[in-house]
Order: structure tokens, then sequence, then C-alpha cells
């Protein structure tokens, strides 16, 4: 979506921004957009960019990453233009292959002609009542550090929604127990900003608060501007390449996964030509026996080539993970770690003592909140996906 003409003259800064469903990202990119457009508190109007009914959120949004651009504006309420890409529902009900899909969407958005060459901020949306690490919101914030390259760190921020302007420690404390790499300020805390979701309030009653709210979120908003514009965009080279890496492992994993299944069948068809062999031998029949050893002949060459296809696979989905820990924010996210167990038993299967070594090395730097991330993933994904099922069914 895009407000006024774009003007590939004036700056340009672009924010991310992240964060469970229920979070209030709606409302906060509904605060930017107004605020960047002018909208003041005198002029008791407000514009609704973005739908912001649960319904909206829970059954009918897609799986596209949506951008807004605000042109038209500069140097009236910021220095500069203002892109916002919104990444929707990571983390909720739709599954990991609803992840895997923005992974892919983000990827397109990067690389292609007209899309995003940089990134000022990426915001992750929290709210300034969160006071507890769950497992779901775990999962977000991993799967947030997964998509990037190490050079993005200083640019990662927290937005905090549903604020009443006080700090929020126990949100904060839940960025620094999950180990979050972000910005941080001069106590090394996590570089935040408070934010209310009250502006599109009817004002008929409480209209003193709600003008309170509206100050509250149009402060941290002059502040976030400050920092997008003291702040050095990240161009997203490293980016691109950590999104190829995990698009590259996944594929390599799928192809290894099926080669094999397929080198089992193949092991059991040549079972049944070889005991059908020894039953032809006995009663001595030639032609028959001919025929099947030519068979069984195919069968082994055909066994060949896949193994040597398998152990390219393997070796490929090796070195995917060593360049992920080599450029990734965060190489030993729920995204890497569901492969490690697999990949070090086909290495040792393979023979590749040292291989396996390095593999367990990653496996063992894997802490417990790492685990729930995990299992967040493979496990409460799969009851969340048969209850919604079943309740539609």
């Amino acid at each position: 979506m895009t407000v006024g003409e774009k003007s590939s003259y004036r700056p340009n800064k672009t924010i991310l921004l992240i964060g469970e469903t229920g979070a209030g990202k709606s409302s906060l990119i509904n605060a930017l957009v107004n605020y960047t457009m002018g909208v003041k508190w005198e002029d008791e109007v407000w514009f609704n960019i973005v739908e912001e009914t649960w319904r909206y959120q829970t059954e009918s949004q897609t799986s596209d990453v949506i951008m807004y651009e605000i042109f038209g504006f500069e140097d009236k309420t910021l220095p500069y233009s203002l892109t916002i890409i919104n990444i929707p529902g990571y983390g909720d009900t739709r599954g990991t292959e609803h992840d895997d899909i923005i992974s892919q969407r983000l990827l397109d958005l990067f690389r292609s002609e007209d899309g995003v060459r940089e990134i000022s901020a990426v915001g992750l949306v929290m709210k300034a009542t969160d006071c507890r690490l769950s497992d779901q919101l775990l999962y977000i914030l991993d799967s947030v550090m997964s998509l990037f390259g190490k050079d993005m760190e200083k640019n990662i921020l927290a937005l905090m929604t549903h604020s009443n302007g006080r700090t929020p420690k126990n949100s904060l404390q839940v960025l620094e127990d999950a180990n979050i790499k972000c910005a941080k300020n001069e106590k090394n805390h996590p570089v935040h900003f408070l934010f209310d979701n009250q502006q599109h309030e009817d004002r008929t009653e409480e209209s003193e608060y709600l003008k309170h709210s509206w100050e509250l979120t149009q402060k941290n908003i002059n502040q976030l501007s400050d920092f997008m514009r003291n702040c050095s965009s990240k161009n997203l080279k490293n980016t691109v390449e950590v999104l190829n890496e995990r698009i590259g492992l996944k594929a390599c994993i799928k192809n290894l996964q099926e080669r094999i299944k397929y080198i089992q069948l193949k092991q059991t068809e040549i079972r049944q030509m070889q005991e059908a062999l020894k039953k032809q031998t006995n009663y001595r029949n030639k032609t028959e026996s001919e025929k099947i050893l030519s068979l069984l002949e195919n069968l082994e060459k055909e066994m060949k080539q896949l193994t040597a296809e398998n152990s390219q696979f393997l070796d490929e989905s090796y070195q995917h993970v060593v360049r992920l820990e080599q450029i990734a924010l965060k190489a030993d996210s729920a995204s890497t770690i569901v492969h490690l167990d697999f990949l070090i038993e086909k290495m040792k299967e393979k023979g590749d003592t040292d291989k396996v070594q390095k593999l367990e090395e990653m496996r063992r730097r894997v802490d417990e909140k790492n685990r729930a991330a995990y299992w967040y993933k493979h496990v409460l994904y799969k009851y969340k996906y048969c209850t919604v099922q079943a309740q539609t069914s």
C-alpha cells in the first residue's frame, strides 16, 4: 500500500515489524502511518490503514509480507519517507509451513529489482504486559533472529504496546532471558519504545486519559524516529544469504529424506530379486535366471547412483549448517536444531567422524530455551493444527 508519490531523491527509512498475533502490530502500524501523515490530537481524525479486528488477525490474514509506503510528508513530520514491512502471523496456528512461506516471501522482496535493499530497524512487537517467556513467544523471537545476518544486531529493538508509560521491567526481562541479540542502551538493556493502542477510541468519554495515551505514543514515535535517523541502515546482502542458506538446507534435507526412502524400497526390491534368483537356480531355469540377473544388475547400478546422490545431499546439508553458523545472527535456532540429530545419524552411517564431531558440538550449545522453541515448533504446532481441524470438521 502506497500513500503519496515516491521520490528517488528523498531519503527513506524502512522498519520491519514482527510479533505474535494480538500483540498490537496493526494498531502500531496505524499509529506510525498517522504520525507520518501529520495527524494531531486536535484534528480529531484517525485513519485505520490496517484492519484491527481479532477475526482479521486470526482467520483472514494472508501469507504475504505486506509493505506500507508513506511519501510526500518529508520534513513535515519526519526528515525521511517511511516504509513499514509487516510480517503476518509468525508462530500462529497455521504451522511451520506458513513460516517457511513467509521466509520465501521475504527473500523474494529483498532480492527483487523493485524490492527492499536495506533496513533501518527490525521491531519486535510485544505487549508491555508480557511477564513470562511462553514457548510461543520464544519461538517467534528465535525465528526473528534466525532470519537475519549478524550485522543486523544493533538495528533490532523492542516496541512495547499496551503500555501505561512505565518501564516494562518484566517484558525487558523476557528479552534478556531469551538472550535476544538486539540494540542495547547505555545501561546494557534492550533498546525499547512504548506505545498505547487507544488512538482510535471514541473521545466522548475519558478524553483526558485518551489524550495522555496519545501523547505517550507520539513521544515514543518521535524517539523511534530519532533512532532510525541516527542509526546506519543495513544492506540486506547478508540477510539474503542467510535466507538462501536456510531454504537450501531445508531443500537438501527433504531430498535426502526422499532418497533414503527410495533406497529402502530398492533394497527391498533387490532382496526380492535375490530370493527369486535362488528359486530359479534350484529349478535350473536358465532363461529366467538370466533375466533376473540382468534386472538385479540394473538395480545395483541404480543403488550406487542413489548412494552417491545421498552422499552429495548430506555434504551439501552440512555445508549449509556450517555457513549459517558463520553468517546468521542465530545459527542454532529451532529451524536448524530440527535437522541436527538427523544429520548426525547419517554422518555416523557415512563414517565421517570430523563432521559428526562438529555437528555434535553445535548440538551441545543448544540450551533449554532453544529446546523449548523447538518443541513448540514440532509438538504444539501439531496439536494446535489438529485442534483447529477438529473444530472445523
